[in-house]
């Protein structure tokens, strides 16, 4: 079942499509099959649904932080509270035009309320929207969650089991009770919580593990407690750890996020195991009309309506609209309700057939029995209608909202802009000549120089730290697909670019070559040659610092008095594994030659800049680097994407533009550095050539 799902959910990613149509599709075929009640078990089923529906509403709500609600406060507030409302009532409605009736659709109008982070978190991850867009649609996922589950409970308990008359009464009563106890729970178990992690007495491995048990603890005695209370207590608990000062939960975030994946799909194939090819076709055109309506007029109206007067704006509220995909919790509570309906018709049967009641009582009980059990043949199609709306606002949602959030200026599903951790000259140029080639770019300095430069140059730029909250946490990165760590500070690019990498793919996360680095093999002559000029930079520095020390050996030699080239190779190999960076701490070196940042604006100050050249057949890219010795491949943009090129890159002879560091047009000749020709003590003497050789097999062009 596992493999099932992780293999679904591969699929799905690669053929960009969302994922829980393969779920649930795959899982409806596997039911067929094997009946994941006659595996589990019914009770055993809808435990575990229950415990895993709850673990997905921790972990969403952990990521819900309150400075995001900055200037989205009273929208986010509305979409929570006067917009459930609306849809509730507006859903009740469609319910009773399709033929439901008026009890069971209040109970269907209180379950798909929700949408949930299970369907808005991998459609949020593959549009990539506005950073608003983005909060206001995972509050309201996460919220209404368990606000739909606890108006489903109340629905349940005042309208269908006690029936009409104490309506009022049963239902403010369930609603204090199930605020109160998931209140003292959050409060009792999150202090306990946060101190046990500031006083470091869960170790960092057990971090995830214990904040799962605990999660599943408050979810289990919230329960107990008070019926269905538990999935408000766990999101409560969530939104109270995220927004505690200083509480770093980084191992918790990330433990929980694998979990939630395989939950997630799991879920969606067990349930719709569950259903039978001659439910899904008995209910199929009542449900294509329930959700026209649903997703035409329901969803419109309660958005339009519900934010009337916030600051959304119109093309925000326009998407809002058009994005209200069903998820897990629907159809988990859906399944619940169904088969806490059939234990309540046949309790009310037991009980009008006990003896020594009175007539009247009798008479009163069997007359429940009989609404009971009239209710529990009309819901019969209440989970295969609710499935159906899953599978179609998911495919409707998940596969038409991309194009409109791209019309509305709100997203786009192919995001191939470029972001640049600082912004050196080379970089500041980098991003002109791609937003020429219409490619956007977002540069991100924290340097008042550098961001004045940007600015007069037209180009976006925010002012802060790479690393900083807001750059991490904050930044819009609507459209933005890679990263270039270009600061002078090879730490800064490295933790840059593995913390990006959550959001953007690490596949798209490069640093520009750290300065300590050796190139990798196969290297030009002329990468070697700028090498060269770093490692005999280094060895002089060395050579300063002993002489410094007055240790009295020779520049050359070892303790032993063996010179440093007579190593032998496995120690040599030993110590370059000392110097060079850890395989899992590194990452994808952009450029070809790979050059450092200072390398970079280096060749600038020599007389190079970055222009772009489209390659053509009558142009290709050999006769490019035949002009263009010295070139430094930077971006390949072809159709409006741009991809950074590496040393592993083969870039296309035709059909692309190229994007590189060259020699200024009108420029004078790039001078070699002296260093750089100068033989290193390690290195073999250089070959003997013609008087004017350039000393490697390209033209001489007086380069580094």
């Amino acid at each position: 079942m596992l493999g099932l799902a992780s293999a679904f959910q591969l699929i799905a990613y690669k053929l960009k499509v969302p994922s829980i149509l393969l779920l649930l599709v795959g899982g409806f075929a596997l039911g067929q099959v094997v009946p994941p009640e006659s595996v589990l078990g019914r009770d055993l089923l809808f435990a575990g649904v229950n415990i895993a529906v709850g673990v997905i509403l921790f972990e969403g709500s952990l990521s819900l932080r309150f400075r995001e609600l900055r200037g989205l406060s009273q929208a986010v507030l509305r979409l929570c509270t006067v917009t459930v409302l609306l849809a509730w009532l507006l859903i009740t409605a469609a319910g009773v035009v399709v033929g439901v009736g008026w009890q069971l659709a209040l109970l269907i109008g209180a379950l798909l309320v929700v949408t949930g982070p299970t369907v808005i978190a991998p459609i949020v991850r593959q549009l990539r929207p506005t950073r608003r867009v983005s909060s206001m649609l995972r509050w309201e996922g996460i919220i209404v969650d368990p606000i739909g589950a606890i108006l489903a409970v109340l629905v349940f308990q005042a309208v269908i089991l006690s029936g009409p008359e104490p309506a009022v009464g049963t239902a403010l009563l369930t609603l204090g009770r199930t605020i109160l106890v998931a209140t003292v729970i959050t409060v009792v178990l999150g202090v306990a919580l946060e101190v046990a992690l500031r006083r470091h007495w869960i170790p960092d491995f057990l971090e995830g593990t214990v904040f799962l048990a605990a999660s599943v603890a408050a979810l289990v005695i919230s329960n107990e407690v008070q019926t269905e209370s538990g999935l408000l207590t766990v999101t409560m608990l969530g939104i109270f750890l995220a927004n505690r000062p200083d509480l770093r939960l980084d191992h918790v975030r990330e433990f929980k996020e694998h979990l939630q994946v395989l939950i997630v799909g799991t879920l969606f194939v067990l349930l719709a195991g569950r259903l039978t090819p001659a439910e899904v076709l008995g209910v199929l055109p009542t449900a294509l009309v329930f959700v026209t309506i649903l997703i035409l007029v329901v969803r419109p109206a309660s958005i339009w309506l519900g934010l009337a007067g916030t600051s959304a704006t119109r093309e925000e509220r326009t998407l809002l609209s058009f994005m209200a995909p069903r998820g897990i919790v629907a159809a988990a509570v859906t399944s619940i309700f169904a088969l806490e309906l059939e234990h309540a018709a046949e309790e009310a049967v037991v009980a009008s057939r006990e003896g020594g009641l009175d007539p009247t009582e009798v008479l009163r009980l069997e007359a429940e029995a009989e609404r009971l059990d009239a209710l529990v043949v009309a819901a019969a199609d209440l989970v295969p209608l609710v499935f159906m709306t899953i599978v179609i606002t998911v495919a409707v949602y998940g596969l038409g909202v991309g194009r409109l959030a791209e019309r509305l200026g709100l997203a786009t599903t192919t995001p191939h802009g470029v972001l640049f951790a600082g912004a050196p000259t080379w970089a500041r140029q980098s991003a002109a000549v791609l937003e020429k080639l219409k490619v956007p770019t977002l540069l991100v300095s924290l340097s008042m120089a550098e961001v004045m430069q940007a600015r007069l140059s037209g180009l976006r730029v925010e002012r802060t730290h790479i690393l900083s909250e807001y750059a991490v946490e904050d930044m819009e990165l609507a459209g933005i697909g890679s990263l270039v760590a270009a600061t002078f500070d090879d730490e800064t690019n490295s933790t840059a670019a593995r913390e990006f990498a959550h959001t953007l793919g690490s596949q798209r996360t490069f640093t520009v070559r750290r300065q300590a680095d050796p190139l990798p093999e196969g290297s030009t002559p002329r990468e070697k040659q700028l090498a060269q000029a770093q490692k005999q930079q280094d060895k002089e520095a060395r050579r300063h610092g002993e002489r410094g020390h007055g240790n009295g050996r020779s520049p050359g030699r070892r303790a032993g008095g063996r010179r440093s080239k007579d190593r032998p190779a496995e120690k040599q190999g030993s110590s370059q594994a000392k110097r060079r960076t850890a395989s899992k701490l590194s990452t994808n070196v952009a450029f070809s030659p790979p050059l450092s940042s200072p390398e970079l604006e280096d060749r600038i100050a020599n007389g190079m800049e970055v222009r772009q050249t489209k390659l053509t057949e009558q142009h290709p890219l050999d006769v490019f680097l035949e002009r263009e010795p010295d070139a430094v491949l930077m971006f390949v943009v072809e159709d409006g994407v741009a991809r950074v090129v590496t040393a592993e890159t083969t870039v296309p002879q035709t059909g692309v533009a190229l994007v590189a560091l060259v020699q200024a047009r009108g420029g004078a000749p790039h001078r070699v550095r002296e260093l750089a020709e100068r033989p290193g003590d390690d290195d073999p003497e250089p070959t003997e050539k013609d008087p004017g050789s350039s000393g490697d097999d390209t033209p001489d062009t007086g380069r580094a």
